[in-house]
């Protein structure tokens, strides 16, 4: 028999899980879908059948940002070409040029000199004085020059210096050295030398000379220029080289525009287009697949979570589908802003996308609404990306996480939606701080009336968080019966109802009720478990007791026990029928199905052995299911901390002195019992969980039942 009922209980959980993992790929499976659909046209472009010379019927820009590499190369060609080149000059060629002409004035100042002398010696002699003709001068100079001179000068250029007076001829000397000097400094190459002769006689010819030396003059350039610049070839290349690594690349920038409405589509506009992929219609698979594969890893992210839900057994249906419609709405929000997103504004910082950190943190736990915020954060990198492939708006992705992480941290210690306000103003501050950020970053000059319009968005922001997450919260908590932290501390109030009820019409159950809330508390907190739901449920699980109160021993007071005058099976049907008395009430009242799962299952299937006992003194064959609560046993840990200590309350309150001994061997009975009778089968507690458990009720009691000082009475004194 019991072989069958473990065959049936794995049975059970097996289908149990091969249903919540049907569940989990649904839901994953649909929001991979919704996230793909909502995103595409983010990483999808159209296409265009244009033909050259057409005009175009519309504004047509780049999709991404890619080198025009033929516009570069184009750049590159003609900047190289620009580049001139390089030559070198010869210092000892324009040094050579420049020493023949000195020379020659030089030597002709040298032969007047020795015709001074010889005049001088003739005369002091009493000689007969002869002067030297021209032609003598000409011959005597032309012996003392250098024979490149003689041999391009004429004897009549050489007469006609000769016979210019001194104080004239090194004006012209003066004139031609440093005009000389000049253009040989500067280069003198093959193809311009006769530009240099003539900047030389231009000189020359304008310059306040003697006609007569003029001509010389004019004919000692034509000797005296010459090429002394020589084309290099290294430096030349060395040059080419540098200023085409100088060269920028030709970007085409995403959003750039290509072509405007109307112009004309030339043959560089079409190269353009094509090379951007705005003419191939096969391009847009490679965005779709890395938006497919980046999908991929969050859905992945998504199914690794919930999977990490169902271990824990807190994924109900309730919570997995506020997870999914939290996630679509979060999405559709920020898709619908970015359809009003411009270059010019930046309509994402108004987005209220703390609403999903606030309801995931309210409704599952903290765990999921940081994973949630991450990947709802990365999306948005998509969907503000002002439709550009490849690009991510990171600002949006920063803003939007420390947005959704501001919220997820300051919305502690919730006891009511004031909570959620403070948390809000938190998100506030944040938002203000993160746009800053991006201002102080970017280098720009901002107007105050743009820091004012920008923060403004991140306080309008954190507002719609705020009254959408309040708003919101009672539809996902009634409507898909989610059980929040903040439904739990309404629930706790003693002004409800039901505990309202259960105070005035059976005041030793409300007691026994807030003892068991107490230390089904500090039990699950040990061990992981929900406290707050195990103290609320602990308040209402006995609420079935008041239809018939005076049937149970603590509401008895002074009373004489009823239960002394009706059959023992008749008793344990009264007791019997209070969990399922309980559970009706609930549900009328329409608590959460958490609450209710524990009224019914806190004595699980438990035996009544009092009355069983006392029927079998009269009845030895007794049937033992009727004395035994029908189920189900407890299936979470909260109901099974509730089921120990709801029997540990009321057998320490049983003892006339509690002592520690006593206490620890009351609770370690009492929790062996419900592991031998089967009664913690179901539920997920482990052995070192009971022991944790064990350990953490015996403190707790000895907390309350400890020693008194006894003071002696008037009549002892």
């Amino acid at each position: 028999m019991k072989k069958k009922v473990r065959k049936n209980n794995k049975l059970e959980e097996f289908i149990r899980k091969r249903k919540h993992v049907t569940s989990i790929s649904l839901s994953v499976t649909l929001l991979a879908v919704f996230f793909f659909f909502i995103t595409l046209n983010n990483v999808h472009t159209d296409t265009y059948d244009i033909k050259r010379f057409s005009t175009a019927n519309e504004t047509i820009r780049s999709p991404i940002t890619i080198e025009n590499e033929q516009e570069t190369e184009r750049k590159t060609r003609e900047t190289v070409q620009s580049v001139p080149d390089r030559f070198n000059i010869s210092s000892e060629i324009t040094e050579e040029r420049v020493n023949y002409v000195k020379e020659i004035f030089d030597a002709i100042a040298t032969l007047e000199s020795e015709e001074m002398s010889e005049t001088e010696d003739e005369e002091a002699n009493g000689d007969r004085i002869v002067p030297l003709s021209n032609q003598d001068k000409v011959n005597r100079l032309k012996q003392i020059l250098s024979e490149q001179i003689t041999e391009s000068l004429d004897n009549q250029t050489l007469m006609q210096i000769i016979m210019t007076p001194k104080d004239e001829r090194e004006i012209g000397r003066e004139l031609l050295v440093e005009n000389l000097e000049t253009v040989l400094n500067n280069g003198v190459r093959t193809e311009n030398i006769q530009s240099a002769i003539s900047e030389i006689n231009q000189s020359i010819k304008y310059a306040s000379l003697n006609e007569e030396l003029k001509q010389p003059l004019i004919e000692l350039s034509e000797f005296a220029v010459v090429e002394n610049s020589f084309f290099d070839v290294e430096q030349t290349q060395e040059a080419r080289k540098e200023a085409a690594s100088n060269v920028d690349p030709v970007m085409i920038r995403a959003g750039e525009v290509i072509v405007q409405e109307g112009q004309t589509i030339t043959n560089e506009i079409y190269e353009e287009l094509n090379l951007v992929g705005l003419l191939d219609g096969q391009r847009n698979f490679f965005p779709a697949i890395g938006l497919g594969l980046l999908i991929i890893l969050i859905s992945s992210t998504i199914a690794y979570e919930l999977s990490i839900l169902r271990k824990q057994n807190k994924l109900e249906k309730g919570k997995l589908i506020s997870i999914i419609s939290i996630s679509i709405l979060i999405i559709s929000l920020l898709k619908i802003v970015s359809l009003f997103l411009t270059s010019g504004n930046q309509m994402f910082y108004i987005v209220p996308i703390a609403t999903g950190a606030f309801l995931l943190k309210l409704l599952i736990n903290e765990r999921v609404a940081i994973i949630f915020s991450a990947l709802f954060s990365i999306i948005s990198g998509i969907i503000f990306n002002g439709e550009i492939p490849g690009s991510l708006n990171i600002d949006a992705v920063i803003y939007f996480f420390f947005s959704q992480l501001a919220a997820i941290t300051f919305l502690t210690n919730v006891k009511d939606r004031t909570s959620i306000l403070k948390a809000g103003i938190g998100v506030m501050v944040v938002n203000i701080i993160t746009i800053l950020l991006f201002v102080f970053l970017s280098f720009e000059k901002y107007d105050l009336i743009d820091l004012l319009i920008q923060s403004g968005f991140g306080i309008v922001s954190a507002f719609l968080s705020v009254v959408l997450t309040i708003g919101l919260l009672p539809f996902f908590e009634t409507v898909l019966g989610v059980l929040s932290d903040m439904k739990l501390l309404q629930l706790s109030n003693p002004n409800q109802p039901l505990l309202k009820k259960l105070l005035t019409e059976t005041p030793g159950t409300y007691h026994h009720s807030v003892m068991v809330a107490n230390l089904s508390e500090t039990a699950c907190e040990a061990v992981g478990a929900n406290g707050l739901l195990a103290r609320v449920g602990a308040y209402y699980h006995d609420i079935g007791k008041t239809v018939r109160p005076q049937y149970f021993i603590e509401n008895q007071m002074t009373k004489r026990n009823p239960h002394d005058f009706i059959d023992p099976k008749e008793s344990a049907k009264i007791i019997i029928s209070h969990p399922y008395d309980g559970a009706n009430q609930l549900k009328k009242y329409k608590l959460p199905k958490e609450i209710i799962d524990i009224a019914e299952q806190h004595h699980g299937t438990s035996l009544l052995k009092f009355f069983y006992y006392k029927e079998k003194e009269k009845n030895e064959n007794i049937d033992e299911t009727s004395f035994r609560y029908p189920g189900p046993k407890p299936q979470t840990k909260e109901a099974a901390i509730i089921c120990i200590c709801d029997s540990v309350e009321a057998a320490v309150r049983s003892l006339n002195e509690p002592t520690e001994e006593k206490i620890e061997e009351i609770v370690a009975a009492i929790i062996n019992d419900r592991m031998m009778d089967g009664q913690l089968d179901e539920s997920p507690l482990t052995l070192k969980q009971l022991k944790i458990i064990n350990r953490t009720i015996c403190g707790t009691l000895k907390g309350i039942f400890h020693s008194r000082i006894q003071y002696p009475s008037k009549e002892a004194k």
